[in-house]
């Protein structure tokens, strides 16, 4: 069970990292079409989009990615201590 709810928070922590990746990425002109830019999309996008779709806009800013990030954070603390 451990190993198992280790495995869990892992993949949490890489979505964590991905999430911050690509909102610090998207400050930057990068192109679209990079693989990085797309496959970071694609891990990140069906996390930060159900979020997008409830969150009211803030003029041109997306906190969506902050609001998975802290929902991300939550659930890994929540995990470690259900563990011990």
């Amino acid at each position: 069970m451990n190993i198992f709810v280790d495995f869990i928070a892992l993949i949490l922590r890489i979505l964590y990292f991905s999430i911050f990746l690509r909102a610090i990425i998207s400050w930057f002109p990068i192109d679209q079409n990079n693989s990085l830019v797309r496959s970071l999309d694609a891990i990140t996008e069906p996390i930060i989009e159900p979020i997008r779709k409830v969150l009211p806009t803030f003029g041109m800013f997306d906190l969506s990615p902050l609001i998975a990030i802290v929902l991300l954070s939550f659930l890994t603390n929540i995990l470690e201590k259900a563990s011990f």
